[in-house]
């Protein structure tokens, strides 16, 4: 890719992720959680913005043992970010996909939150 289309594709995510965040903030009562997607591992945190801490945070690679899809690791990080949650006293959050389409990976670790026992 050359430089003049990694810029303006940079830029495009960029302006997604502060469109979605400018509707979404995290409180005390119910936090965000955020979800980082690279192209080999995902990981979720959820935050308090208020006071500006990190509650509970899970990584892909924390979570999963043994050889899984992509898309099974998601799930995987999903039911530990929810278990991580309730340790920490949350049961309602608010969904920060960021820059990310609600779709495929993304889409696992919400879906597994919620039968986790966390209320979007």
């Amino acid at each position: 890719m050359n430089s003049k289309l990694q810029k303006l594709v940079q830029h495009q995510r960029e302006r997604r992720a502060v469109r979605v965040r400018a509707k979404i903030s995290g409180t005390a009562t119910s936090p965000r959680l955020a979800v980082h997607r690279s192209l080999r591992y995902i990981s979720a945190q959820v935050i308090d913005d208020t006071a500006g801490k990190t509650l509970a945070a899970v990584h892909q690679r924390d979570a999963v043992k043994g050889k899984m899809t992509k898309t099974e690791a998601a799930s995987a990080v999903g039911k530990a970010i929810a278990e991580a949650a309730k340790k920490a006293g949350v049961s309602q959050v608010v969904f920060d996909r960021r820059s990310y389409q609600y779709h495929g990976r993304v889409k696992a670790v919400a879906d597994a939150a919620r039968e986790a026992g966390l209320k979007f």
